[in-house]
Parts: C-alpha cells; structure tokens; sequence
C-alpha cells in the first residue's frame, strides 16, 4: 500500500494536535520518549494481564528471573537456583548489595512478602492464576529463599521470567496498601516520577542501582499516542524516539527519514483472535462459530488492515511458541458460513455487537473490516472501541459468566512465558473465566481442561507435547475464537538510540538503553 500526504503539512498538524508533548524533552541528551498505542491501566505487576503495564513495569522493578530481548531465561535478582527430584521446591541464591528505590535492602523477606502476596487468593489479583501453585515461600537466609509448590509445575521458571513476578518493596507494600498500583517501588533501573492516566508516565535514572553503570539515559517516559498518524508524526519530528506499534501504511514514508530505523520483525507470537462468548445465543451453537470462521478471509485482513506485515493464524498456539502446533488456516468460504448460519437456524443472519479490546488505529481498521466481512452472510454488528478502563470494567472485571454483556470481542495475547502454558490456560480453560483470567469466549472443555493441567506436572517432552497437540486440536474444532492473524512486530526507533528492542511477545526489552 502507498500512502500518500504532503509530509510538511500533515507532520505539521499532527504536531500542533498533540500540543502536550513539546520538544523540551528531546533537547536533553538522555531524556527518551516512548510513543505507545495504548494507556497503561495500573502500575501493579501483579494486577493487569497487559503486556504493555508488564513492559513499562520492567523499568522500576525486577524479578528473580527475566526474558532477554530473545525470550531467553536470564537470571536477576537471583543468581542460581536449584529444585529438588520431585520438582516441588525451588531454591533460589539471591543477588546481594541490591536496595529498593525507598532504601529498604533487598532480602529473602522482601520475595518471600511480594510472593505471599500473589498466591493468596483472598488479594483477587490478575496474576493469581500464574502463581496460584505456590503452596509457600520461606526465608532460608538473607540471601536464600525457598518456594514450595502445591503439585508440580514445569513451566515454572518461565512464570518467573515473566514481567509480572516483580519484586516490590515490603516497606511500600506495607505503606501504600491497594494503592501500590498508582505508588511502584522496585529494585530497576529507573524510579517512579509520575503517572498521568490516558497521558504519560516517567521514570527518572536511580542513582542507587546495583548493576553500576545502569541505566545510560537520565529519564524514560511511556507517553500514550492512540493515533497512528501521531505516532507517526512524533517520530518524524524528534519529539519521541521509539515508537510501538506503527501504522503499517506508514512504514516507506518513515524508512525515508535518515534519522529513523524501521524494524521488521516477523518472528512475532502476538495472536489476534474474535473470541466469541460460547455460553449464550447464537454462538452457544458450534455451526454459528464455524461460519464465523468461513466468513472472514483472513489474508484480506492481513493485507488491509496489517499493509501485508501479518499472516494468517495456522494454528491456535502461534508458531515460535514451545509446544505450538501448525494446523491448516480456516479457509475463506462466504458460502459455506450461510449453509452453517442456516443449519444453526438463522439463514437470515442475525444482529450482534463487536467491541475491540483497543482503541488504536490499527485496531479500528480491524474491527471495521470484520463488520464489513460479516455482514455478507448476515450477521450485523454494531461496533464499540473500548478504552483501557472501559475494557477492564466490562470485561476482565466481571464476576459472573452470566452477567458478561460481551458478545464477540477483538483482541490479542502472547503468551510471555514463551511456552503453551500461557498462551492456553489464561484464555482457554475453565478455570480462567473473568475476574480470574481472560477467557472471554467462556469456552468450556473438560478434555481441554485436563489436559493443559497435565502437562504442567509432567517433565517428559514427548508425554507434554502430546497432551497439548490433542488441547490445540480440540479447540480449533470447537472453534471458541475466530482465529485471525499473527501480526509482525514492526518498530521505528532514532539511529541514536540503542539497546531498546520489541520482544516476540510485543514486550518492550530496554535494558541497555542509550541515547548517542
């Protein structure tokens, strides 16, 4: 696709409507600005399923365990660990001479706090789920602290590699209550200076760090720009210096600009899916999630809404995660979703509503080609663009499967542990309903279910391989998403910043960040 504009003029008025951000910040050496698509919802680890809050979160805290810039496991706060033969208790050395932002040292007692934390279901936070085998974690030492496990759990160390398992500061904790998700304080690099809801956050440098030398810049800030064009523009115009997602349309204008890098990066394990909320009326009904599937052509999408840098779902895991298995894309057949729509008993279609998770330009695009795709077989939709408060109030917040209003629903997961485990069982199992999780379809197999929780006590590849391939293959049968694309990772960042990279996930990685 080429996109055509006159750069002066439309640069020009892009800049002047997003009048907030001023070119101060890009005056000072080591000032960085993140144009981000998205609000972050809370700066509590351990209370959002969004990745972009755990990416932002990277920046003042630090877990025991990380994900480099290539989901490999890379140690932190720890330097070792050790598990015992019936893989139930984890033991980890920790890094010493490490200090929290508010000078309270950093000990056994500080992971053995954050972790009670977590795991006590009666604290009803987002990430419970992830954690909710830890059956207790003990004070060996100062610098030792011990994790016992109610069952075995092969993934574990993935889910501390997670941004999520951050450690936070017992002192704050104990300070600041609930009110930790407006107050983080971490070990990171950087240490909180202010959160603007819908607007901005900044970090500034914490001259204290214990990894000396870190970090190279003096202040970071993640500044919400929702508009595509304007995202674009600040990019343009020095105003920001990273810059995630980018309009796709966009991306020739922006590799002719000497000062910019545009990156590519296919190797992504974002899935975009249309979850369908299986419990109620039409999409109860397996024929109705069938012709959904045949209605929407999903290479059309890819090439429309993505400008060709996304391909089509081939299976329900994307590839690149471990354990994912490839199955053939739903094939586009407008014709046989109307035979299915009246087998279910509708020939005529009928009328629904399509919210999307988010309120960015690329996703707008998405939602609008599905309205258009599914109104040639009938079905009507009325479209909602949700916020990020809007989206955690009226979907992950509710309590019960039968008040949920959400009828078919856009939006997208990576499963950040780089491991099936979390690209199903968040999403796709029982236990996962909203507030818990995020199975926003309220899908239901008691095979699927028994399977993922087997293959999380298991060590042996080829018996944990096989019980996710028959979990993949019943659900792409019962069909409980329309499974779209996987969307590459496609980023612009100035030649004078380095060390800032877009994971596979669509997690930020920024942990040797500079500015030249």
């Amino acid at each position: 696709m080429v996109f055509k504009f006159s750069p002066v003029r439309t640069l020009a008025a892009c800049a002047m409507a997003y009048g907030l951000m001023t070119s101060h910040a890009a005056l000072a050496a080591k000032d960085v600005t993140f144009a981000v698509s998205i609000a972050l919802e809370t700066l509590d680890p351990y209370n959002t399923n969004s990745t972009l809050n755990q990416a932002a979160g990277k920046a003042y805290y630090e877990g025991l365990y990380e994900f480099d810039k290539d989901l490999k496991i890379q140690p932190k706060l720890a330097t070792e660990y050790t598990v015992s033969p019936d893989g139930l208790v984890y033991t980890f050395k920790l890094r010493s001479g490490v200090k929290f932002h508010d000078g309270t040292p950093f000990d056994a007692n500080a992971v053995k706090v954050t972790f009670d934390r977590v795991s006590n279901p009666e604290n009803k936070l987002a990430r419970y789920t992830q954690f909710n085998r830890v059956a207790k974690t003990e004070v060996v030492d100062p610098q030792t602290v011990r994790i016992t496990l109610k069952e075995p759990f092969s993934a574990f160390i993935n889910a501390m590699a997670h941004p999520s398992a951050m450690i936070i500061s017992p002192a704050a904790l104990q300070k600041y209550g609930k009110e930790i998700g407006q107050n983080p304080v971490g070990t990171g690099p950087f240490k909180f200076v202010e959160w603007k809801p819908s607007e901005y956050m900044k970090v500034a440098k914490f001259d204290g760090y214990w990894n000396k030398g870190y970090p190279k810049v003096d202040t970071l800030t993640f500044r919400t720009v929702p508009d595509n064009n304007t995202r674009a523009a600040v990019m343009q115009t020095g105003e920001a210096q990273f810059a995630f997602p980018i309009p796709y349309e966009q991306i020739a204008v922006l590799e002719k600009n000497p000062k910019l890098d545009v990156i590519d990066d296919s190797q992504s394990i974002m899935a975009r899916y249309l979850s369908m909320n299986t419990t109620v009326k039409p999409f109860s009904d397996v024929k109705v999630r069938e012709a959904i599937n045949y209605a929407i052509n999903k290479q059309a999408l890819a090439k429309v809404a993505f400008s060709g840098y996304a391909t089509p779902m081939a299976g329900v895991v994307p590839m690149g995660v471990d354990y994912a298995v490839k199955m053939a894309p739903w094939p586009y057949d407008p014709k046989k979703a109307k035979e299915l729509l009246a087998q279910a008993g509708y020939p005529n279609g009928f009328e629904t509503t399509l919210w999307s998770a988010y309120n960015d330009g690329t996703s707008v695009k998405v939602v609008q080609f599905l309205q258009q795709q599914l109104s040639q077989v009938g079905i009507k939709t009325s479209i909602e663009i949700l916020e990020s408060g809007q989206r955690v109030q009226r979907v992950n917040q509710v309590q019960k499967p039968e008040d949920a209003k959400v009828r078919i629903y856009y939006a997208g997961w990576s499963s950040s542990t780089g491991e099936a485990d979390w690209a199903l069982r968040p999403l796709l199992s029982t236990p996962a309903f909203p507030p818990v999780m995020n199975n926003t379809a309220y899908y239901s197999n008691p095979k699927v279910d028994a399977n993922i929780m087997r293959a999380l006590t298991v060590s042996n590849r080829e018996e944990k391989a096989a019980l996710y391939k028959e979990a993949q293959e019943t659900i792409w049968k019962d069909a409980p998403w329309a499974f779209l694309v996987t969307a590459n990772n496609v980023y612009v960042r100035s030649k004078n910043l380095s060390g800032v990279y877009v994971e596979p996930d669509t997690s930020l990685w920024f942990g040797d960040i500079d500015l030249k």
